[in-house]
């Protein structure tokens, strides 16, 4: 395999450096064994699907792939302990992160735990006022309210001083999370983590999935072995939805293990019998129509998210346990209303931190780094608007709200580039911080408002001596240069087969160069903000549309020629189906 050509950014007109993958001599030979136009084997090999066995398991993957839960390293010793409670009838906690992740996660083991007759309750910490991960204030209120076993989701591998609080308080701990392992571990009943064992298979199993393989290994107790039990089959079939929200939320690697149990989950969605689900679907506009990971990323989750961002994030954990379908509907269509909350929220922050950014002229070529903070940011949505400060600048960025807390405190969220250990580097500047966590692309941190500027300039020193100039542009991964004619129905219908996409197997993006107009293109969108066109190579004509590309109009107009990249779907509209394309990007010569 020959090395990717990487095309050079037109000065002052993209920010995308297109890496293209070359041709691989093996696509004729994969394509004819696996039946498949070569397009899509081109991109199975981009995909490092090598073998035509690995390709058959990709393509048409089996809920019989799934790892078995005894596999998971830590869950034997959760799974028996867990059991003796439910039979002591002992006061269970499930302990869950307030993203969607831990939503989700919390919520497959409340149902399983309830389904099999527990004394179980469910507990999420308030976003801004107790912050990150299982707290000790938290572990002593449950304590004193009867619980004797504490079941943390999508937290916990960090938090010693919790942990050694529940040992005092005769609280027996089990750990289910998939965050990155420290030096030393907190002291449990048990420990559920992938990590524990490198020899694990799915080392990129999102916090959902821990909690899901513990269910799973629970059902397995109260069974007749691997053979589960009829209602509780079902309720595993069921949970698969879940735990695919909670895996497509958290952004991990949608290959392997994730990406059979999210295919599931996803075709499982529509037909739901969890009434808040439904709920959910039907509140986002997405009732009779197929649920992709598009529409988890950009639709349910949000809405998900927004309860622990714009409130409390327990409110989603009752939608998603729900058995009522009134009170599924008046749930999911409050979230929907928060989330319109966040949305305008993060709007205005983002254009505070946009301004800040160009007035301190953090978005310098030589800069390699944006620290930003503010008195009054709403520290539920910081986390998104240092990504779309990503997205924008292409650098390591941190946004801090700089109004205190009750601990004299600031929060901070922080949202990362490829190739950037945002921990690590955190870490290094840590002597400024009073606590931190997380893992390469995102983190979070507290730290005394007086500390924030030495902070940045220490960041932005160690961006400084890990990032180079080539390391701040943002790259697009380009899987084949393409003749028009080659984008047919079939083709697009096979490289559907690919999904779902995400982190990992991302959505493929083809690129065309020389292209030109066939006609004037058109500004749409209540501002005008995107564009309506259609090219020609010479080969065929297709229809394009270019969302917040609305600028480049007269760009268009003044290139004959120009490059595009794109990703291909069908486009079905009044009884016709055409193919139609997304544009990602376009370069001028």
């Amino acid at each position: 395999m020959g090395r990717s050509e990487k095309m050079p950014v037109a000065a002052g007109t993209q920010k995308n450096s297109w890496v293209i993958a070359p041709v691989d001599e093996r696509v004729e030979p994969l394509a004819r064994v696996l039946r498949i136009v070569p397009l899509v084997a081109q991109v199975l090999l981009n995909r490092g699907i090598t073998e035509a066995a690995q390709g058959n398991v990709f393509l048409q993957p089996k809920l019989t792939e799934l790892i078995r839960p005894a596999q998971m390293p830590g869950i034997e010793p959760a799974a028996l302990r867990l059991r003796d409670a439910i039979e002591k009838k002992e006061k269970i906690t499930v302990y869950g992160d307030y993203d969607v992740d831990g939503i989700t996660g919390v919520s497959i083991l409340w149902e399983l735990l309830t389904l099999l007759g527990a004394q179980v309750d469910y507990y999420i910490p308030h976003r801004i006022e107790e912050g990150y991960g299982l707290n000790s204030e938290a572990v002593r209120s449950l304590a004193e309210a009867g619980t004797r076993l504490l079941i943390t989701v999508d937290c916990g591998i960090a938090a010693f001083e919790a942990a050694a609080v529940a040992r005092e308080l005769g609280v027996d701990l089990i750990i289910t999370d998939h965050h990155q392992l420290g030096d030393a571990l907190p002291k449990a009943v048990a420990i559920v983590h992938p990590a524990l064992e490198a020899s694990y298979a799915n080392q990129e199993s999102a916090g959902a999935l821990v909690a899901y393989k513990l269910a799973w290994a629970v059902a397995e107790q109260f069974s007749n072995g691997q053979r589960l039990d009829a209602k509780l089959r079902q309720f595993m079939l069921n949970a698969t939805s879940l735990a695919a929200i909670g895996t497509v939320a958290d952004v991990v690697d949608l290959r392997g293990e994730n990406r059979v149990l999210t295919r599931f989950g996803l075709q499982a969605l529509p037909e739901s019998k969890l009434c808040g689900l439904r709920a959910l679907i039907e509140a986002t506009g997405l009732a009779g129509q197929g649920v992709d990971s598009y529409a988890i990323g950009f639709r349910l989750a949000p809405v998900l998210n927004a309860a622990g961002r714009m409130g409390h994030a327990r409110l989603a954990v009752e939608l998603l346990t729900s058995t009522s379908e009134v009170r599924a509907r008046q749930i999911a269509e409050y979230l929907k209303e928060q989330n319109v909350q966040r949305q305008q929220c993060e709007r205005k922050i983002l254009k505070h931190a946009c301004d800040l950014v160009l007035e301190r002229g953090l978005s310098h070529p030589d800069r390699r780094s944006i620290v930003l903070a503010a008195e009054g940011w709403h520290t539920g949505v910081l986390g998104i608007v240092a990504s779309r400060l990503v997205d924008k600048y292409y650098r390591p960025t941190i946004m801090i709200n700089a109004s205190p807390g009750e601990n004299g405190t600031a929060q901070g969220s922080a949202r990362s580039i490829e190739g950037f250990c945002m921990l690590s580097a955190i870490q290094a500047c840590s002597s400024h911080l009073a606590s931190f966590g997380g893992h390469k692309m995102a983190a979070g941190l507290t730290i005394h408002p007086n500390k924030i500027e030495p902070f940045a300039a220490d960041f932005e020193s160690y961006a400084a001596d890990h990032l180079q100039e080539e390391d701040i542009v943002a790259r697009l991964d380009i899987d084949a240069l393409v003749p028009l004619r080659q984008f047919t129905k079939e083709t697009i219908n096979q490289l559907d087969l690919l999904g779902p996409f995400g982190q990992g197997n991302p959505k493929p993006v083809f690129a065309t160069k020389g292209v030109r107009l066939i006609a004037a293109p058109r500004r749409v969108g209540t501002k005008g903000d995107h564009l309506q066109f259609a090219i020609t190579d010479n080969t065929a004509t297709i229809r394009c549309v270019g969302f917040r590309m609305g600028h480049l109009e007269k760009k268009l107009l003044d290139n004959e020629y120009f490059n595009i990249a794109y990703e291909a779907q069908l486009n079905h509209y009044n009884g016709n189906t055409s193919v139609e394309f997304i544009t990602t990007d376009i370069q001028f010569e």
